[in-house]
């Protein structure tokens, strides 16, 4: 079979298109230059390997004979994973929105000019023949390229204003230093969490329902106990509840699917991502411990073992995704038939069974079920709850037979930063050491492989590391190291985490006027540089840094550190004071400069038995404050305790808010939480 320029592709996502009729190339100076000597227009494509609409798409047209003629006589046709070029991603998709006044999502299909690389119309998915209310996909073609053939001087007007929009994003933003750090924005976005807050479902918008962690982990951290806390713990409860009991979370297999097609959050599209496990991971787990509630824990502790048997690699890093089809079905691998149930389930299993489930309603997916719980576990007693465990291990074992859906073997740094974080989280509060050795093996793994000649590198395939790092691969992985410090004080990941800082503000940071870009200093040069400070399905790698640099800064008396985690708060501070509910990582990294991080800081013998104030520091878990368990000698890696000697204590624990430190104390059980 004839193979196209994708051949050679690491990335799975290109690979499923490397036998299309279609001459793909990746993105790259051979693409681009044959674009410029050819002067033909550049028709882009993005999209991801576990995503529905892009499938759909290449069925109907990329592997069509008479649409991929079209293509390859009227554009050099270049196709990109968005997991391995995010910066390319964010770069059109803003110009989408710039050209739609709409967001855009995947397929992102952009038509580009040959010599300057701007876009001149721009969509997301076109069905081959016109439905949807979309036009053809090949009418669509036949008509840009008589306009860029006949009509180039309009396009080059636009591109002129698309140049200028592009150049304003960023152009008056400047860390302003006469700002005075107030909990305003903070106060504000939590007002309008509560106007879009699903009083009756939970989450915060209409279908379709994304889970959104960055709210989620807002209203967590928000949560203290005076009344205005108590309407952020109603929301977060009500949308934790929901999620768990709802279809969005796999019932039989643990770990959450990507999003809600309806308001109930009741059948998802079923594609998996890393990223949304690894942030609702951490969410159950640390709303376990805050609330004392073993159902979140249940889901926590499912979403791990999901994590670590599903999707980790022999190396120790993480796969990205899993598709949300199979045998070309969507859903297919997760649906069941009643009959299908009741026949490998005894009578008393099936009975409890369909209760919780409501198989004794109609169907609720293509006349098969999708589950969900209508009965809440937690109200089943001891007995059922047996029932319903023992039917859950023989329909999960009989899921096993089935076609499993595709999944995405690349390593994505930053998600996995994303997802040890949370694995450390939760091994740190559970004691599980199954979890603390999984974060520690992904962390070895990354810095011994996908760290070289002092950069980080994005992705890993094929025992290949590559692609340049971007912004939240360094600000991540920081941020799971501190967590992983937390729960297993490892000296080599301590310098590694003071390390990677310093080599991301060396070439990621704004010295002029502050913040951090998307791409490096030396990456290649695109049409535009992203500073991105907004939370998507991800945190911003922006805020992420404000609050590791502040920690840090704080743990390590690094001054510089701090500073240059305020400056990013002040040139970010516009942007929070419009638009707080999309900045909510800012929001918290603001919360801890106004309110220094707290340090839980616990020294102690070798041969000291630690179980009793790890015990105490998790009944007083406060997701404001680290706990750092050290010993005598390590904790002379710690400015403060430099000098410090136990004189004979087995233990001895010092809560530290900014600079100022408590009193030696041997137990911390009545701790302020």
């Amino acid at each position: 079979m004839k193979q196209n320029q994708l051949k050679n592709a690491l990335s799975p996502y290109l690979q499923q298109h490397a036998n299309n009729p279609v001459n793909w190339y990746p993105w790259g100076a051979e693409a681009l230059e044959r674009a410029k000597l050819e002067n033909k227009p550049i028709l882009l494509s993005i999209g991801y390997s576990a995503c529905h609409w892009c499938h759909v798409m290449a069925h109907e047209s990329f592997e069509d004979e008479a649409t991929a003629k079209l293509m390859n006589e009227l554009f050099i046709n270049i196709k990109v994973d968005r997991e391995e070029r995010p910066d390319l991603d964010k770069i059109y998709q803003t110009s989408h929105q710039l050209l739609n006044q709409k967001s855009g999502g995947w397929p992102l299909t952009v038509f580009l000019t040959a010599t300057n690389h701007l876009p001149f119309f721009s969509g997301t998915y076109f069905p081959k023949d016109a439905k949807y209310g979309l036009p053809a996909f090949q009418a669509i073609l036949k008509a840009l390229a008589d306009l860029y053939k006949n009509e180039f001087a309009e396009i080059e007007k636009q591109n002129e204003q698309i140049r200028t929009a592009f150049e304003k994003i960023y152009a008056a933003r400047t860390a302003n230093t006469q700002i005075e750090f107030s909990h305003e924005p903070i106060e504000y976005g939590l007002d309008l969490l509560e106007d879009e807050f699903d009083e009756i479902n939970g989450g915060f918008s209409e279908a379709p329902k994304f889970p959104m962690p960055s709210h989620l982990n807002q209203l967590l951290r928000r949560y203290h106990g005076d009344p205005r806390d108590k309407k952020a713990l109603i929301m977060l409860k009500k949308t934790l509840d929901n999620m768990a009991m709802g279809g969005i979370y796999d019932q039989i297999g643990g770990g959450f699917f990507r999003y809600s097609v309806d308001n109930h959050w009741e059948i998802p599209h079923f594609e998996k991502m890393l990223y949304d496990n690894a942030a609702l991971l951490a969410i159950y787990a640390q709303a376990s411990a805050l609330l004392k509630n073993d159902f979140y824990k249940t889901i926590a502790y499912e979403t791990a073992l999901w994590a670590i048997k599903k999707m980790r690699a022999p190396e120790g890093g993480f796969y990205s995704t899993i598709d949300a089809d199979s045998l070309g079905i969507e859903g297919k691998f997760y649906v069941w038939e009643k009959d299908e149930i009741r026949l490998h389930l005894t009578a008393e299993e099936f009975s409890v069974f369909a209760t919780v489930f409501n198989l004794r309603q109609n169907s609720n997916f293509n006349r098969q079920w999708h589950l969900h719980q209508v009965v809440p576990i937690t109200s089943l007693n001891t007995q059922d709850l047996a029932l319903l465990n023992s039917a859950k291990m023989k329909l999960f074992q009989l899921r096993k037979h089935r076609i499993s859906p595709h999944k995405d073997q690349k390593i994505l740094t930053s998600w996995n930063g994303l997802l040890i974080r949370g694995l450390s989280i939760a091994g740190f509060l559970f004691q599980e050491s199954r979890f603390i050795d999984a974060a520690k093996n992904a962390l070895y793994f990354i810095k011994n492989t996908l760290f070289k000649n002092n950069r980080l590198y994005a992705c890993y395939k094929d025992n290949q590391a590559y692609c340049s790092a971007y912004l939240d691969d360094y600000a991540f992985l920081l941020d799971a190291l501190l967590c992983y410090l937390q729960a297993d004080f490892d000296e080599e990941l301590f310098n590694f985490t003071i390390h990677l800082a310093d080599v991301c503000i060396e070439n990621y940071y704004d010295k002029t006027n502050s913040g951090f870009y998307f791409t490096a200093h030396d990456h290649e040069s695109l049409i535009q540089r992203p500073k991105t400070l907004m939370d998507d399905a991800i945190p911003s790698g922006n805020g992420i840094m404000v609050l590791v640099l502040n920690r840090l800064g704080h743990l390590l008396n690094r001054a510089d550190y701090i500073e240059i985690a305020e400056k990013t708060l002040r040139y970010s501070w516009s942007a929070l004071e419009a638009m707080p509910i999309t900045h909510q990582t800012l929001l918290n990294a603001l919360e801890e400069c106004i309110n220094p991080p707290e340090f839980l800081t616990i020294i102690y013998q070798e041969n000291a038995d630690i179980s009793p104030s790890k015990k105490e520091a998790i009944n007083n878990y406060n997701p404001h404050r680290l706990c750092l368990f050290v010993t005598e000698a390590q904790a002379k890696l710690l400015p403060t305790f430099a000098n410090f000697n136990l004189k004979g204590h087995p233990v001895l624990a010092f809560l530290c808010k900014g600079t100022a430190c408590s009193e030696p104390m041997e137990s911390f059980q009545n701790i302020e939480k």
